[in-house]
């Protein structure tokens, strides 16, 4: 739940937790027409006027502009429209140290994004009678635990539905394992034997493990490395030149960097061995590569329709969205409008970088949105953009309170700040928000400086701002526990363990608390 860690790694955009406002269901489809109008702003800040004669590639330029001037993007970002791209563009820099800048041919880590790669090779490879959905782990690798690897097919690991536990969520995984170099045959034992989540298929569960599992079948039954198959199924053929397995040791041509927003600017992302992401994570690419991609899933280049189309079948529900195979498929909102449309996409977030694909097959409209400096909040950009593309009322960023709180701590100490984030909150709630994450991680960090008071108060910011949050309680339990107010810990504990049960390590604690108070 607590996670002072400024970036989680091969994150998928599945909607388990959807965004503030997201409204998506299961089936169905709306259908956007699309018709010229004008929207009177309301405020300055918070929407932007269609303004006749300006194009909407140039909305979205000056849209993704205000992000990146107020520091929340720094990256690559294609826009397609019926097909056809109408805006493609780098901001910031690919290399902050020699300040090398951002372009559409930049390559950048994809993370989670190189799962649906993944779940194209075992289709193709299903297709060539090679794998069958329903075969179970052991039919391909004999040596994995029976106990469970009898039980798991293909399909439970394309949907995260096995049940084997994420071992990107291991407690050492961060700190000590991501480092280590590692065979796909010797990293699965890390996992193999543990024991299942849930029965195979009657739950989902995101799991990087499933789909290193699939990279190391594919190559059991090619007889190849997954990279070969890759680069011979994939890439050669939509001539993506330009993606590929992101190996740390290859001089590898317009390569971003990976950064990390510290309090006082960026700072070179922890590094993390590309053995270990392998078929869930590794693969790098570029926005205008991506764009190549999406044009091809509309056609029988790699696969005919029939089984083309399991892809984006909503295979398991996700807590208001679908999982298919290696893409989330659901309805999401179009700006600040009421209207909606049904969406194929995922994300993915890796070390430094984080990425959005999001696409609109009705309309073969396509968002790709590629960052190199970690948590940025791409769906609110592709909203945005859906917004500029339909012609709906969206909202512009705002600048984040937490920037500006910490930096009034660092001039002025804690009691300024607030008097600050007070009157900015009060008076400017037009141009400034609070990003709980954002706030969440600089709480951590005046934690881990010994700086317990401020932690307080900057956790006190979420707690007000996000009161239906579990995570800001378990946050503010543990700096009250910091500063030895076992009450207020207790408190805060129980709060958070009660808008979540399944907040293990806070009931953990708050049991603990009230056996020794």
């Amino acid at each position: 739940m607590k996670n002072c860690s400024e970036s989680e790694f091969f994150i998928s955009n599945n909607r388990s937790s959807p965004p503030k406002g997201m409204n998506m269901r299961q089936q169905g489809m709306t259908r956007i027409m699309r018709s010229t109008v004008t929207i009177v702003c309301v405020t300055m800040m918070a929407c932007v006027c269609v303004v006749n004669g300006q194009s909407k590639a140039e909305k979205i330029d000056a849209l993704m502009s205000l992000f990146h001037e107020y520091g929340q993007f720094n990256g690559s970002v294609l826009v397609a429209e019926h097909g056809t791209v109408i805006y493609k563009k780098g901001f910031g820099y690919a290399n902050f140290e020699w300040g090398i800048p951002n372009q559409p041919d930049t390559k950048f880590r994809l993370g989670s994004i190189t799962k649906q790669f993944t779940s194209m090779l075992v289709l193709q490879l299903v297709r060539q009678g090679k794998l069958t959905l329903d075969g179970k782990i052991t039919d391909y690798l004999p040596d994995y635990p029976s106990a469970t690897g009898g039980k798991i097919t293909i399909h439970h690991l394309l949907t995260h539905s096995s049940g084997i536990p994420n071992y990107t969520s291991y407690p050492k995984f961060y700190r000590e394992l991501s480092r280590q170099p590692s065979s796909p045959a010797d990293f699965i034992k890390l996992f193999a034997d543990s024991s299942l989540q849930f029965e195979p298929g009657s739950n989902y569960a995101y799991s990087n493990s499933g789909y290193f599992l699939l990279g190391v079948i594919i190559e059991k039954v090619t007889g190849k490395s997954y990279e070969q198959v890759l680069q011979e199924q994939i890439f050669t053929p939509l001539h993506m030149a330009h993606s590929g397995y992101d190996r740390s040791e290859t001089i590898l041509k317009n390569r971003a960097q990976g950064y990390e927003k510290a309090e006082r600017g960026f700072v070179n992302a922890s590094f993390i061995d590309m053995s270990l992401p392998f078929a869930a994570g590794a693969l790098y690419s570029t926005v205008e590569d991506l764009y190549l991609w999406d044009q091809a899933l509309y056609t029988d280049r790699l696969l005919p329709d029939e089984t083309r189309n399991l892809l984006f079948t909503p295979h398991i529900p996700t807590n208001g969205a679908s999982y298919g195979y290696g893409w989330s498929i659901g309805v999401s909102p179009i700006g600040r409008s009421a209207d909606s449309a049904r969406v194929i996409e995922h994300g993915g977030g890796i070390n430094g970088f984080n990425t959005l694909i999001s696409r609109i097959p009705s309309e073969k409209d396509l968002v790709v949105l590629l960052n190199n400096t970690g948590g940025a909040r791409l769906e609110e950009m592709n909203r945005a953009i859906r917004g500029i593309l339909y012609e709906k009322p969206y909202n512009n960023p705002r600048k984040s309170l937490t920037d500006t709180v910490v930096a009034a701590i660092e001039q002025s100490g804690i009691d300024a700040a607030m008097t600050l984030y007070r009157d900015l909150k009060d008076h400017q709630a037009d141009l400034y928000e609070v990003i709980e994450r954002e706030m969440n991680v600089a709480g951590y960090r005046q934690l881990q400086r010994g700086r317990v008071k401020e932690a307080i108060e900057l956790f006190r910011i979420n707690v007000e701002n996000f009161p239906k949050s579990s995570n800001v309680y378990d946050s503010l339990g543990e700096a009250y526990l910091a500063h030895g107010e076992t009450e207020l810990a207790i408190t805060n504990y129980q709060k958070s363990v009660d808008l979540d049960p399944r907040n293990v390590n806070g009931a953990e604690i708050l049991k603990k608390l009230r056996t020794a108070h």
